[in-house]
């Protein structure tokens, strides 16, 4: 069963044409998962082969080119018709004669469109440049133009289905977290952690199961906890440790971030001052986020609060989230830094999350908002704050005496 009305999908597809249209784009050669996904509703784990869907801007329905050992999973998932589902012969996997790219050239060569202004998605994590090289071989007479975020910028604006995903996701990634949390203790491991947050991911809640993040749980402790995109080791938690937990509750592909920091036993002095200044900031960023503003004002929001303590963060403050595959969940759109002039409207929604990392440690509190008709909330449930868990109350709760 298709996760949105066929209506949904329709009207996507219009607005991507429109934004064809604006470009000057004719054919569309779709890679990225996410927008294949948010396009035709296909669903599987077949992205390390070459394929894609093709838009073609006078066309009523997409393409979807692909491997012939997966076209039974486009026809399963997707709206589209059957005939518009075309496979190539699985000599053209990891060839070192035969690329699929040649068999899409010869594809839309045969019915017509070989010789059209042909956007590609040229930063798209599954499109190569030896793809690319492969299509304009088999594509002489095409003129091949930047086809990037065309769609991305489409998902931007989440419909009222979409935005109920991610409240059900919002509800696994709290699961989630309480899970990570729990599990950090003495003794314990990290990716014991990692196990039991897999776990509560998937697992989900007793109404629904949850899907697979694009991303992975990221929890570094002690020192590397100043180190950004760290996963886990096999080290053992230690008292007086602080670690982050960073996670997505992920439902029908649609991803709500959250990060949390935890302390074992009194945490440290600079975490206690960094704490309520990163509230601060939070607070100061969602009370500027809302319709008409921009995210460069939610920035400079942040920046205003943090800078009264004589604190910058370099990076930016976050992106907007939604759908996605591995290796990310963002949209690679709009994103919370100073400049950036995207104006904020209902049912966008952002990670935001304002970490600072220093040499030997870091803190981490994050949120995932949506903007409101009349200014912002937030999807978790989550206390927002600095957790503290005492050894000799969990030595008592494993039934060991301290």
């Amino acid at each position: 069963m298709l996760p949105f009305d066929i209506q949904e999908y329709q009207e996507r597809l219009l607005k991507t044409k429109e934004r064809m249209a604006e470009r000057d784009i004719e054919v569309l050669l779709v890679t990225d998962p996410a927008n294949m996904n948010y396009l035709t509703g296909y669903d599987a784990w077949s992205f390390y082969v070459h394929q894609m869907v093709v838009i073609i801007i006078d066309e009523p329905q997409p393409l979807w080119i692909g491997r012939y050992l997966d076209a039974n999973g486009a026809r399963v998932t997707t709206w589209i018709y059957d005939e518009n589902i075309i496979a190539y012969p699985d000599y053209y996997v990891h060839s070192d004669v035969y690329h699929p790219m040649s068999f899409i050239g010869e594809i839309l060569t045969q019915i017509g469109h070989g010789n059209r202004r042909t956007g590609v998605e040229m930063d798209s994590y599954y499109f190569s440049a030896k793809a690319f090289m492969k299509l304009q071989q088999a594509l002489p007479n095409a003129v091949f133009t930047d086809g990037d975020l065309v769609v991305n910028r489409v998902r931007i604006v989440k419909s009222t289905q979409e935005i109920a995903y991610m409240e059900r996701a919002a509800q696994i990634a709290d699961k989630a977290m309480s899970s990570g949390v729990d599990n950090i203790r003495i003794g314990s491991r990290e990716n014991d952690a990692a196990a039991h947050i897999y776990y509560s991911m998937i697992s989900g809640t007793e109404d629904y199961g949850g899907d697979y993040p694009s991303i992975v749980p990221l929890i570094p402790s002690g020192k590397n906890t100043g180190v950004p995109h760290l996963t886990w080791s096999d080290r053992p938690f230690e008292e007086g440790d602080s670690t982050i937990i960073e996670l997505a509750g992920c439902y029908k592909r649609y991803h709500v971030p959250l990060a949390r920091t935890v302390t074992i036993g009194t945490p440290d002095d600079r975490l206690q001052q960094l704490t309520p200044i990163v509230q601060e900031g939070i607070a100061a960023v969602l009370d500027a986020a809302k319709p008409g503003a921009t995210c460069s004002d939610m920035e400079k929001a942040w920046r205003t609060t943090i800078g009264k303590y004589g604190i910058e963060k370099e990076a930016r403050l976050g992106y907007s989230v939604g759908l996605g595959y591995p290796p990310d969940w963002g949209e690679h759109t709009a994103s919370i830094r100073r400049g950036d002039e995207t104006v904020l409207e209902p049912n966008m929604t952002f990670h935001l999350i304002p970490a600072l990392w220093f040499d030997q440690y870091g803190i981490e509190i994050s949120e995932t908002l949506r903007i409101t008709e009349t200014g912002s909330t937030t999807f978790s449930k989550y206390p927002r704050e600095l957790i503290v868990k005492h050894p000799f109350l969990m030595n008592q709760q494993s039934g060991e005496i301290s």
